[in-house]
């Protein structure tokens, strides 16, 4: 008799958005410390985050780590950051995701991909995700 896996418990707000984070993270394969520096930077610079303390991206980090280990991980994943989210937040978390994608430089297939399976799981408009990648890309040009 095969074992059922246990539900996830839900994501606050603030949760999801260090959730798609991390997902963006870890979609290449492990998270570099630049990424964790972006993520650090952006909890502790964000307004929306203006009530959560860093020592928490930890304990979603090891939730996210937990849900990927299932076999329906990414598209719970995607459930937990849908149903936690409102539409104006949804765009936020694709920034964020978009920031952490920029931070260790040029973005991989994998993190591509992840990209657009996170805009059709937080259904955003696909013109909307596109200028949130391009100020994302024009924030870390260089020289």
């Amino acid at each position: 008799m095969p074992t059922r896996e246990a539900p996830i418990a839900r994501f606050t707000a603030q949760e999801a958005l260090v959730c798609a984070m991390v997902l963006m993270s870890v979609a290449d394969g492990p998270m570099s410390d630049a990424e964790l520096a972006m993520m650090n930077r952006c909890v502790r610079d964000m307004p929306v985050f203006a009530d959560f303390h860093a020592g928490e991206i930890e304990t979603v980090t090891d939730a996210v780590a937990k849900l990927l280990n299932r076999t329906d991980g990414l598209d719970q994943a995607m459930t937990l950051l849908r149903d936690a989210l409102p539409m104006r937040l949804r765009e936020t978390a694709y920034l964020l995701a978009c920031e952490v994608c920029a931070a260790d430089g040029d973005a991989t297939q994998e993190e591509l991909q992840f990209l657009q399976d996170l805009r059709i799981g937080l259904d955003m408009d696909r013109l909307i995700a596109g200028a949130i990648e391009r100020a994302a890309k024009a924030r870390f040009q260089i020289l």
